[in-house]
């Protein structure tokens, strides 16, 4: 059974509110993350790495496909995949040494070029764009009951 809490974000500091909660509960599976482009995919992965204890900047990998991490002992694989044509070239780039590292942290932008080269998700983040692209509407879905209530705890007070 899978769980939603729906929030807006109207400002980068809501996005950066939101991955600080997130990176509480969650720091090992798969997380998708769903939206158009400039939807804010790539700035919420900024701050929840950096809530997780990165110093220093956060690259997208929409070129290099995948930027590591190492943080406080914990790999954390952030993928983009929106340059892929073919979920086989995954194959090819050597996705599965990544996927067979164990206890790590999945990142994945555009998850549905990945096909079934990529995990299903623990937490799938969706974040759209409003009609005057000011604020952004973010749904997440999660598997777990309990990671469900705490997550309407803390983002909504309730």
């Amino acid at each position: 059974m899978s769980y939603s809490v729906k929030l807006i974000l109207n400002n980068e500091q809501d996005t950066q509110h939101f991955a600080q909660v997130l990176s509480q509960q969650v720091q090992t599976g798969v997380i998708y993350l769903i939206g158009d482009l400039g939807a804010g995919k790539t700035t919420f992965s900024r701050y929840f790495l950096q809530s997780l204890g990165h110093q220093g900047t956060v690259k997208s990998p929409t070129y290099t496909l995948v930027e590591p991490y190492t943080i406080n002992n914990q790999e954390i694989f952030h993928f983009d995949l929106y340059r892929v044509d073919d979920p086989y070239e995954l194959e090819l780039m050597g996705i599965r040494d990544y996927l067979e590292t164990p206890n790590a942290l999945f990142l994945f932008e555009w998850p549905s070029k990945g096909g079934d080269e990529i995990p299903s998700a623990d937490v799938i983040i969706d974040i759209q764009k409003s009609e005057d692209e000011l604020t952004r509407l973010a749904t997440v879905t999660v598997n777990s009951e309990a990671l469900y209530q705490t997550l309407q705890e803390q983002l909504h007070g309730a």
